[in-house]
């Protein structure tokens, strides 16, 4: 997937306070957007959100 499409599933998490709550609102799966957070993250060499079970904050490069 291109670094676009990347970026935008990261804004709509951070938006949505939530990875469900973001796939419920685009028509995505919550692994697809957390696949592409995730390869985002490994292209910018740079942790943007810490994650727990439940939550999520955004990190300073996030």
């Amino acid at each position: 997937m291109d670094t676009l499409t990347r970026m935008r599933a990261f804004i709509d998490v951070v938006e949505a306070e939530g990875f469900s709550a973001a796939a419920r609102k685009i028509g995505r799966s919550k692994a697809l957007l957390s696949k592409y957070v995730r390869e985002l993250e490994d292209e910018l060499g740079a942790l943007l959100l810490n994650r727990t079970t439940r939550q999520f904050s955004m990190t300073e490069a996030g």
